[in-house]
């Protein structure tokens, strides 16, 4: 019951796949042309190398066997280039496939909730992206139409040899339950063997991709050696899972070879007879011969093609359940054209990661526009959730969320987004230069808009002095520069598009106190005219807000101005009296 299930399962992902093509019927058509054209030219040559001999040599006749020895050498000059425009037509055709699935993937996968990512090693949907998807492609350029020709090439094959002679035939096909056999043992092997290594490679880059950007932590706490072990476990799992498939090859070929030699065998043995008692002819000898080297090549590539469509199934599920989840992909919304003033409310949001673990309890306050709110408390205590809340990362259990009004479910998250901008406490810059980086390739905002911003915010003065100034390169997250340079950089490229809605998460927490009073110079020139929303351990940073909430695991305990939460003898209170007057 279970293989049943199974091939249909596989038979509508195999349908999936062909329907890739559709954009490209035409180029997938004139290929199926040639491929047919390839699977008549093959099975010709014994026909006409039979006719040559019966005919042409029997009978001693040098112009009928120059003319067909001509049409023969032809025949393989028009059977070489079909075959090179054949595998040409079906290597760009399985480009074409890659590059809009590769598409289809990466657009998805921006789709999706930031809880999404957080769960998800970062190596697995690398793999899903680049390597599944390179395997799939190997469908159509070695796959696909391949087997569609070699399966063509061998009925055509079968027709010439039991018009030719049927006896013959049934003789040179007596051993075919053997080689259906061995190549469903093969298919099946190879199959599971697919499955496993397509799972190793995931493991593989999934552990490379993690260490390489943990590099640092793992050097400090001299984990290298440990970490090296877990390395090579994975990479001998990976490279056992291989060999395991190249073991099948190596059985598999030599079995064909081998049911091919008996092939050889019981038709010389049967047609000798036939050629003494003169039932046929040299030539149908021959040319029945030459039908087994031709019919058992076929026999043998369709096993390795069916592997690469193994291989590809394997990976086209994945990529496609991928394709398939929209359950957590970020919520719609109507309004996608809004100018923002700056209004925020939170009424009684609860909001939890896993279900019975709540982040946020309760949570309710109100910033009018242009107003500055502060947000302190320990780790965990739920502040930067309600800026990935207010960014449409994630959707509230309990409560309501209003922007200007309207509930936050009403806006399109892109659109939101382009109207409030978060400077993170980890700044994350990518290799390319720094205008790249302010940009991030909105092609609205001009060098001179970045220039000018970056003089207000007092970042031109490094991107100055360094060699190439604005088209200065940055290494991989920016390690080029210090802390405090990327994350001016950062307050440029969150400013840049004149937000209503600032959003600073922890700007300061990895900061020095000499590059902290540019960095407060930069803050405090940000939140003129917006609305903010400031997380800070640095109580330095929040003391001029309009108003400070106090979170202790996921509620609003304290909520004041500075003056009044020092008054309260609160926990605000200890924290001022612990941190910010011991700097004073």
């Amino acid at each position: 019951m279970s293989k049943k299930t199974d091939n249909a399962v596989d038979w509508s992902q195999f349908m999936r796949i062909a329907k890739l093509s559709l954009p490209y019927k035409n180029k997938m058509a004139l290929a199926i042309f040639l491929t047919l054209g390839i699977a008549i030219l093959g099975p010709l040559r014994p026909y006409l190398v039979q006719y040559t001999l019966d005919n042409a040599i029997n009978q001693l006749n040098q112009k009928e066997l120059m003319l067909m020895s001509a049409l023969i050498f032809l025949l393989l000059i028009l059977q070489t280039v079909f075959q090179y425009f054949s595998t040409l037509l079906g290597n760009i055709l399985a480009q074409n496939i890659l590059f809009d699935l590769r598409k289809s993937v990466y657009k998805h996968l921006n789709s999706f909730q930031l809880q999404f990512f957080n769960k998800t090693p970062v190596g697995t949907l690398v793999t899903r992206s680049i390597s599944d998807i390179e395997t799939i492609s190997d469908i159509f350029s070695e796959g696909l139409i391949n087997i569609i020709g070699e399966a063509l090439q061998i009925a055509f094959m079968l027709f010439l040899m039991f018009y030719t002679n049927w006896k013959l035939s049934l003789v040179c096909l007596s051993v075919l339950p053997l080689l259906f056999y061995a190549s469903y043992v093969f298919k099946e092997k190879v199959k599971a063997s697919f499955e496993e290594v397509r799972n190793e490679v995931a493991r593989l880059n999934t552990f490379v991709q993690e260490h390489l950007s943990g590099m640092q932590i793992v050097q400090l706490f001299n984990r290298q050696n440990s970490e090296f072990e877990k390395f090579k476990n994975i990479n001998q799992q990976h490279a056992k899972a291989n060999i395991k498939s190249v073991l099948y090859y190596s059985v598999f070929f030599p079995v064909v070879e081998v049911i091919s030699a008996i092939s050889t065998g019981l038709l010389i043995w049967f047609g000798a007879k036939e050629v003494l008692m003169e039932q046929t002819s040299i030539g149908t000898l021959v040319a029945f011969i030459m039908y087994i080297s031709m019919f058992f090549r076929p026999i043998r590539q369709l096993a390795d093609r069916f592997n690469s469509l193994q291989m590809g199934m394997v990976s086209s599920k994945r990529i496609f359940a991928l394709l398939d989840n929209t359950s957590e992909q970020e919520t719609g919304g109507t309004t996608c054209t809004f100018k923002l003033e700056g209004n925020i409310q939170f009424k009684e949001v609860w909001f939890a990661y896993n279900e019975n673990k709540p982040i946020l309890k309760g949570i309710h306050f109100e910033v009018k526009k242009g107003q500055s709110i502060a947000i302190v408390g320990a780790t965990g205590a739920g502040k930067s959730t309600i800026f990935q809340l207010l960014s449409k990362y994630f959707s509230i259990q309990k409560g309501s969320i209003f922007i200007d009004g309207r509930p936050i479910e009403s806006f399109q998250a892109q659109a939101l987004r382009q109207q409030l901008s978060v400077v993170q406490q980890d700044v994350f810059l990518f290799s390319g230069s720094i205008f790249d980086n302010i940009r991030l390739y909105r092609e609205n905002i001009s060098d001179e808009t970045i220039i000018a911003m970056s003089k207000k915010l007092g970042a031109h003065e490094f991107i100055s002095k360094l060699p190439n100034q604005y088209h200065e390169k940055v290494n991989e997250r920016g390690s080029s520069l210090s802390v405090g340079q990327r994350q001016l950089i950062s307050f440029v490229r969150a400013m840049v598009s004149d937000p209503q809605i600032l959003l600073l998460d922890e700007a300061t927490a990895s900061i020095d106190h000499d590059t902290e009073h540019i960095i407060q110079q930069a803050i405090s020139t940000m939140m003129q005219g917006r609305t903010s929303l400031v997380i800070a351990h640095r109580l330095s940073t929040i003391q001029h807000a309009d108003e400070i909430l106090v979170l202790e695991q996921g509620q609003i305990i304290e909520r004041g101005t500075h003056q009044n939460l020092l008054l309260q003898k609160g926990i605000y209170e200890n924290l001022y009296v612990n941190q910010f007057q011991d700097l004073t």
